[in-house]
């Protein structure tokens, strides 16, 4: 194993070396790190709902009634009747027939890409796409095809002279680095005409994009085939879903080896999912979440950054890995934390920040300024 240390310097050199943030707080506007009050830019809590205190009481009832573990896979002895109150509510919000949860949003992509697709058929993967889309295609043994990011026109010129059983057309909803949407109306108009699936990951927008706050498709206001989300962003908990119709949620308890060889999420998560929901539904936090992008996007278009993601997520754009680390610590060392963000997750260094609807106008104000010094420093 001496190769090892040979292979850290490496990383080390190149910038690259990823070290653990210990948060000593709970995921609020306002962190606590390494003793510092921080304000936090850098949490997918974005509706804040993991202090919510109905999201609390459902987690805490669930943890006396059920205790710590769920004890064994769903297909075992895991599948509580928790389990089956949150599948139907996640069908409902998705407006699907029906819908399955997986452990996390990693399994629930790699298990379903790698269950319905085969040697033989053909899936066509954003190259933006996330790294668990990215493994699930190669798991699958599918023929891949990576076309540029949000290329509809490479989609059909692809389709137009494929031969395949299947075929899938794989997005992110919301992209995770960049806050850019994909366009699903222009990809469901050339799956439809080429008979191809369309499957879409939606942590990012679920609880946040659309009408209703069903994500992109509700924002679009297109329906999907498979339509996969996390319980671990705006619905304050842990897991990965696919929501769809009830032969797809059939096939993949019986195929998804992600789902049947994996422990079963603990029931205060479950618990906790399903009311982060409702409190979507009958409070619509995602307002306020909207009201500070708004703020956040025109403080920071007035001091001269070009903005052009339209979601909660918003990239400052830092250039080589050196910058980038440096240009997050002197934000750290300003009262603010983001994280720095370099390739290989990305192509080009950038500040990943993203809003929570529980941030003030206070800590907006205060992250701006902090910002602008920043930017002025190394010229972003």
């Amino acid at each position: 194993m001496d190769w090892l240390a040979g292979e850290l310097a490496d990383i080390r050199d190149k910038g690259l070396y990823r070290r653990l943030n210990t948060i000593e707080s709970a995921q609020t506007p306002r962190i606590i790190k390494d003793g510092r009050e921080l304000i936090h830019l850098s949490s997918n809590n974005y509706l804040g709902l993991t202090g919510h205190p109905e999201v609390k009481r459902a987690a805490a009832e669930a943890l006396h009634k059920y205790g710590t573990g769920s004890g064994g896979s769903r297909l075992t002895g895991g599948n509580t009747d928790l389990y089956n109150s949150l599948e139907d509510r996640i069908a409902r919000f998705k407006g699907t027939e029906a819908a399955i949860v997986f452990s996390t949003g990693y399994m629930a992509n790699i298990g379903t890409i790698a269950a319905i697709m085969n040697k033989g058929d053909l899936i066509l993967s954003d190259e933006l796409n996330h790294a668990s889309i990215i493994d699930g295609c190669r798991l699958s043994r599918a023929e891949i095809k990576i076309y540029p990011h949000m290329d509809v026109s490479c989609i059909e010129n692809t389709l137009q002279s494929s031969r395949h059983r299947r075929k899938l057309i794989v997005t992110d909803g919301v992209f995770s680095m960049d806050g850019d949407i994909a366009p699903l109306p222009e990809i469901f108009e050339i799956a439809e005409k080429y008979d191809a699936m369309v499957m879409v990951d939606d942590a990012h927008a679920t609880g946040v994009m659309g009408r209703q706050c069903r994500g992109t498709a509700d924002y679009y206001n297109v329906k999907v085939d498979i339509n996969m989300g996390t319980l671990s962003k705006a619905l304050a908990s842990i897991g990965g879903y696919v929501a769809g119709s009830n032969e797809l949620i059939e096939y993949l308890r019986n195929r998804a080896r992600a789902f049947i060889y994996s422990t079963a999420l603990p029931p205060s998560a479950v618990a906790a999912a399903k009311a982060a929901i409702d409190v979507i539904e009958d409070e619509n936090p995602a307002r306020k979440l909207w009201q500070n992008v708004a703020r956040y996007r025109r403080g920071l278009t007035d001091m001269g950054f070009s903005i052009t993601s339209k979601t909660q997520i918003i990239p400052l754009i830092t250039g080589d890995s050196k910058r980038t680390l440096d240009a997050a610590s002197d934000l750290e060392r300003l009262g603010v934390y983001a994280s720095g963000i370099r390739p290989p997750t990305v192509h080009e260094g950038r500040i990943r920040t993203s809003l929570m609807a529980t941030h003030s106008e206070k800590d907006i104000n205060e992250a701006l300024d902090a910002i602008y010094i920043v930017k002025e420093k190394f010229r972003l």
